[in-house]
């Protein structure tokens, strides 16, 4: 079936954010007292689990008697305050989209093709990045975007590609979906999607078997050959 729709992941994906999530969450773990801080090489253990609050959550069991007592609503203010702060960060300008990304974006609507969103991260991070990387008109751009907030389960689970589709009111045979990690390739790929990979800083040693392809970044990525083949 031709390609009706692209279906992007975003941190990653359409920008190297995971760093300003990073730095995000240990500004607010100093500002709220907590002794806290995450390297690169733990957050890459955390990122194995999607979603802000989910990675709290893990590093409290991770601290297991050292843990402080956080209550579900101390835990929502506490992610609260880091979307907060990454918003700030993202704003300010120190977040670019990866290569090839715009060129994409850009060509896909110039060929007629529908564009949406799928991810597991927070809404209010959707609407800080888009403007600040796409220009005044970023939100505009994608037709649906499904956040965090709008599912139940979170990658690797299918659930926000199988709404990105609901909402598309396509079949996953009429769309791709561009991803950077294994948890969006498992996610996409159990919801029927044919996915491209191009990993980012943080998961780069995973492995994406089942991918259509594996990118070094976007700007690798020739539309009008995948629209041909399908």
């Amino acid at each position: 079936m031709p390609i009706a729709a692209l279906i992007f992941d975003v941190d990653g994906t359409l920008a190297e954010t995971e760093e300003v999530h990073r730095a995000a969450f240990n500004r607010t773990f100093a500002e709220a007292g907590l002794p806290w801080v995450w390297d690169v090489d733990l957050y890459r253990e955390l990122l194995k689990v999607t979603g802000g609050k989910e990675r709290i959550r893990r590093w409290l069991a991770m601290l297991g008697a050292d843990a402080p007592a956080l209550s579900d609503a101390g835990l929502a203010t506490l992610h609260a305050a880091k979307n907060t702060v990454y918003g700030e960060i993202v704003r300010s300008g120190a977040c670019a989209l990866r290569p090839g990304v715009a060129t994409l974006v850009e060509e896909a609507r110039a060929r007629g093709l529908r564009l949406a969103i799928a991810t597991t991260t927070s809404r209010a991070n959707v609407e800080a990045l888009l403007p600040a990387t796409f220009g005044p008109d970023g939100p505009s751009l994608f037709e649906v975007a499904i956040c965090g907030e709008d599912v139940v389960a979170k990658k690797p689970a299918p659930d926000a590609y199988l709404r990105a589709l609901e909402d598309l009111r396509l079949p996953a045979e009429a769309c791709l979906a561009l991803e950077d990690s294994a948890n969006g390739l498992a996610a996409a790929t159990a919801a029927g999607l044919r996915t491209i990979v191009a990993p980012s800083l943080y998961t780069a040693h995973e492995h994406f078997d089942g991918a259509e392809a594996v990118l070094a970044d976007l700007a690798a990525f020739d539309l009008a050959v995948a629209l041909a083949r399908s």
